[in-house]
């Protein structure tokens, strides 16, 4: 059993990383303060989880809501109808939701719990490692736009993160791979002996050795918390987390949600941001082709790519919201671990690196 605590305040809570925690109900149910419990989930998910989920529940009133897979659903319109089940229950301020399932999963059920009778308690199980090394901790919760993606939502913070690492075998493969893109995320942002470690067993890591999985969750999850934990809202320092998530949020909206997964997209982002580095003269080669290299032998893309225009993905990244004043900020490297929030770069330099990725 690993785990990870996230101090902030009376919002604080802990990131629990173990194999089959699931079954675990001193693992949740000291949690639920209330007796209505509403478990979301999808129905990739639901036959895997669902059961053991509600085991650890007995004693309390369970409620159930499974939605479609797939980044697709993440709208206004699946909230409301969240609300609407809520409402039909009806669930009082003292339910607790529990998202089970990926980032899309989190993020929704995140989202509603922060609005629904102004806030009520929800605890993530996130079953993807995507959503163990990443979306579910910190508390940002949202859904897309048409035009932008989490551009609707709010920093809510959950009360439990259960990271149960039997999930990840039965995650194919491109979606474990999408997780890794995160992982490796942390490593370029602050911590080069993290990177240094996956450069050495990254082959480990796609095999999903056991030790190796609980290693990339711990790590990655207490550089995000001390990220966090120092700027909760954003304002500074937690822009960090982004790397990658401009260019490959622009890559999600222009191709439509889901064509690309979120990671892959990230991964692409982390190349073009690392090439304009170098292109800046801010990063060297040998960094900028480590870091090419790391995400390449996790099976993530590194290459341009056809389907949108270069004009279409600038216009598509001024919606990002690290735009100020008309400003965009973008997250580039100065070195492997050491990256830099800035608006302070050569906009000449965007364009040519974005012309060479976006092959019209």
């Amino acid at each position: 059993m690993k785990t990870v605590n996230i101090d902030l305040g009376d919002r604080s809570y802990q990131i629990r990383i173990a194999d089959g925690l699931m079954h675990q109900s001193s693992e949740l149910l000291p949690w639920v303060s209330g007796r209505q419990v509403v478990i979301i989930t999808n129905e990739i998910v639901a036959p895997l989880y669902l059961q053991q989920v509600k085991e650890s529940l007995q004693g309390k009133q369970i409620f159930e809501i499974i939605l479609p897979d797939g980044e697709h659903i993440k709208t206004l319109q699946t909230a409301e109808s969240i609300f609407d089940r809520l409402l039909g229950i009806p669930c009082d301020r003292k339910a607790t939701l529990i998202a089970l399932g990926g980032g899309v999963i989190g993020d929704m059920v995140g989202f509603a719990a922060a609005c629904y009778q102004r806030g009520v308690a929800f605890i993530q199980i996130p079953t993807t490692l995507l959503a163990q090394v990443d979306s579910s901790v910190g508390g940002k919760t949202a859904v897309n736009h048409p035009r932008g993606k989490n551009m609707i939502g709010a920093f809510y913070q959950p009360v439990r993160v259960i990271a149960d690492t039997r999930s990840l075998l039965t995650l194919d493969d491109r979606q474990f791979a999408s997780g890794v893109a995160e992982v490796i995320k942390y490593g370029l942002i602050n911590d080069i002996e993290f990177f240094e470690w996956l450069e050495k067993n990254i082959d480990r890591v796609m095999n999903k050795e056991r030790d190796a999985l609980g290693y990339i969750i711990e790590c990655s999850c207490l550089n995000k918390a001390r990220i966090v934990e120092q700027d909760e809202r954003e304002s500074g320092v937690r822009a960090l987390l982004n790397l990658g998530h401009t260019f490959g949020h622009a890559i999600e909206a222009g191709f439509g949600y889901g064509k690309w997964l979120h990671g892959e997209a990230v991964a692409m982002g982390m190349v073009i941001a690392a090439q304009m580095s170098y292109q800046l003269g801010w990063l060297s080669e040998t960094a900028l082709l480590r870091t090419k290299s790391l995400i390449k032998k996790a099976t993530l893309p590194t290459e341009p790519f056809a389907g949108l225009t270069k004009a279409n993905m600038l216009d598509l990244m001024k919606l990002d919201k690290k735009v100020e004043d008309g400003n965009l900020k973008l997250i580039l490297l100065e070195d492997i671990g050491k990256a830099v929030i800035s608006s302070e770069y050569d906009h000449s330099v965007l364009h040519s690196t974005v012309d060479f990725f976006v092959i019209d």
